[in-house]
């Protein structure tokens, strides 16, 4: 007996992870990345996770995050969303799920510390490590990072997230039940691990921001590079730190810092760079910009970035991208794939932007701050960027709340931070479709972001996306944007009191939007039918009817000088909410068919029409470059 209770005693001390049993999935994370700009020293936790779902949200007392053993636990690849393929109505509510990855930590100095990149979780996050909780976080689209202390430098570390899908009406973006009780939302609410996670090395220093913001007084004048890097020392002890950076193979000069402990530093340097490759649809050049941070003779941090030297100036509510005055055609884009749900893969992202490029696209758009692989694939590309937090058709009431506004100026400001260095970022859009006639809530919203952005970035534009009213009045805080843009439904949807009904109503209304905002840089930033059959043109729900429709309502656009460009709405069709039905008589719930593609990416017949519409705007801009050049070299002789 008393070897039993030995025995047993023995047992219970061990540690968990002998308890489980040597896990062949632990191995070393890579040192492959599915982006490559960002930061060094990231290594891929790929190959196995386990997932368990836990729908009535008991796994906190039961320990799931200190559990010895993986029964229960399913394996899964990540990214993963786990009701990719669940339509139910507790799918779109949302749940708990929990993520578990066993893991051996890489080589590496013993002063170095080590972080977890999550890039999104949607939508709440507890991130625990070897059962202690280190971390949390709310919402999705944009990453966060948590420091992993108590790391075992031998052996498995267990590193479980328990991710909480549910949202409310004061989330970012709010979930509200429809009048008919099923649950609402803008696209579905794919729960879990919906990006790629990493471990981020950092000794001693770590670089906490990096910017290589460019200037371009004209088309023909040399540009400067601002390179600015916010310097952490992550530990003890006062550390004085020596910052490198180029530009295109040119070496910018710093003084070192001192930096205390746990402190911050900020350096910055400025470059010329004579006769510069400019960035632009059509020739989109780009410049390699590398930076290090070193302490003590060894590298603490890195940093990567692919910047483009261009100008974005509006003059008379023209946009002028490098001087040039620059028309835009494009399609949205939202990250969803059969099978996979709003987890992509690189593959199904590929995929995607393949028929963005071939469409003809120079600007694209969605709802929340696109993966890094769509971002850098466009730099390549010269396709624009209208960059936009979920900030997405939130009620007055909700906006009245501080902590909601908070939430959106939180959100927003880590979307400059991650997207600053990309030249294909058009615009900062701080909302879509929320109340056309703002009160006190969003007043204070907007302005709090007008002074956000006029401190971290106002290079770009500052947009705000509305629904196209005609019986909206002016708007005096739009004073606070640079662009702004409207949602063209005249023809599908009827509106308020049937205003939208006749789509010949586009042309006055877009003359009224001029009037009123003059100086501002009007956009369509959304324009759709949804298509599911073939019928009569006079249809809706038809081929026929979307094709002649987009077709319209281009002719439109083009008669207005002044609109600077048109995103349909969208590329693919996605998963909205149950019991969707987006004006289609004919309905594909809960798909929205307003895709130029079905959701496997095949052709519906307004792709090809779309197709010859955009190649003409996008060969009439490279005619406009030319001139300008042409211009340019003349006066230079």
């Amino acid at each position: 007996m008393l070897l039993l209770l030995v025995a047993l005693a023995f047992l219970f001390a061990m540690p968990a992870q002998a308890l489980a049993g040597p896990s062949q999935e632990a191995a070393k994370p890579t040192t492959k990345v599915l982006y490559h700009d960002g930061y060094t020293g990231r290594y891929l936790l790929q190959g196995v996770w386990y997932f368990r779902l836990d729908p009535t949200d008991q796994g906190i007392a039961q320990g799931f995050m200190r559990q010895p053993d993986l029964t229960g636990w399913t394996p899964v690849n990540v990214p993963n969303a786990w009701n990719a393929n669940d339509l139910s109505d507790a799918s779109q509510r949302g749940s708990v799920g929990w993520y578990r990855k066993d893991f051996r930590l890489p080589k590496a100095t013993k002063s170095t510390t080590w972080v977890a990149r999550f890039e999104s979780v949607n939508y709440r996050a507890r991130v625990y490590l070897n059962g202690v909780q280190v971390g949390t976080h709310e919402g999705a689209y944009l990453p966060f990072e948590v420091p992993l202390t108590k790391l075992r430098k031998t052996g498995v570390n267990h590193l479980v997230v328990r991710v909480d899908s549910r949202r409310s009406d004061d989330d970012l973006p709010p979930l509200v039940d429809s009048d008919n009780g099923t649950p609402g939302g803008g696209w579905w609410n794919y729960g879990g691990l919906l990006r790629e996670v990493y471990l981020r090395k950092v000794d001693r220093v770590d670089i906490s921001n990096f910017s290589a913001r460019p200037t371009l007084p004209c088309r023909a004048c040399d540009a400067s590079v601002l390179v600015s890097a916010t310097l952490h020392n992550v530990n003890g002890g006062k550390r004085r730190a020596f910052f490198r950076a180029s530009v295109g193979g040119l070496s910018l000069h710093f003084r070192p810092v001192t930096i205390p402990p746990h402190g911050l530093r900020q350096v910055q340097a400025k470059i010329t760079i004579p006769n510069p490759r400019l960035w632009e649809p059509g020739d989109p050049q780009l410049y390699n910009v590398r930076a290090t941070v070193s302490t003590g003779g060894r590298t603490g941090a890195g940093y990567t970035a692919h910047i483009g030297i261009r100008s974005i100036k509006v003059k008379n509510g023209r946009l002028l991208l490098n001087g040039v005055p620059t028309t835009l055609r494009g399609a949205s884009v939202h990250e969803e794939a059969p099978g996979t749900g709003g987890a992509l893969t690189p593959e199904q992202i590929r995929a995607q932007f393949s028929q963005l490029q071939q469409l003809g696209a120079t600007i694209t758009r969605s709802h929340y701050p696109l993966n890094p692989q769509f971002l850098e694939a466009a730099d390549r590309a010269g396709i624009l960027i209208w960059d936009e937090i979920p900030m997405y058709r939130m009620s007055e009431d909700a906006l009245k709340l501080k902590s909601v506004r908070d939430k959106g100026i939180s959100m927003l400001q880590d979307m400059i931070l991650r997207d600053q260095n990309h030249p294909s970022v058009l615009t900062w859009s701080i909302g879509n479709e929320n109340p056309s006639r703002p009160t006190f809530g969003q007043i204070r919203y907007i302005q709090a972001a007008h002074n956000l952005v006029e401190q971290l970035d106002p290079t770009r534009l500052l947009a705000f996306d509305i629904a196209g009213y005609p019986s909206t009045p002016k708007i005096p805080e739009y004073k606070y944007i640079t662009a702004l843009g409207i949602n063209d439904y005249f023809g599908w949807y009827p509106g308020p009191s049937g205003q939208l009904v006749d789509r010949n109503g586009i042309g006055p209304y877009l003359d009224q939007m001029h009037a009123y905002y003059p100086n501002l840089a009007l956009f369509i930033t959304e324009y759709g039918a949804e298509s599911n059959r073939h019928g009569a043109v006079d249809e809706k729900g038809t081929y026929e009817f979307q094709d002649d429709w987009l077709s319209f309502q281009n002719s439109v656009f083009d008669s207005k000088p002044f609109v600077n460009g048109a995103i349909v709405w969208i590329l693919r069709d996605f998963k909205v909410r149950p019991g969707w039905d987006g004006g289609n008589p004919f309905t594909g719930a809960p798909y929205n068919q307003k895709g130029l593609l079905d959701p496997n990416g095949a052709e519906k017949p307004a792709y090809p029409m779309l197709e010859r519409i955009y190649q003409n705007v996008q060969r009439a801009g490279m005619a406009r470059i030319r001139a300008a050049d042409a211009a340019v070299q003349a006066a230079s002789r």
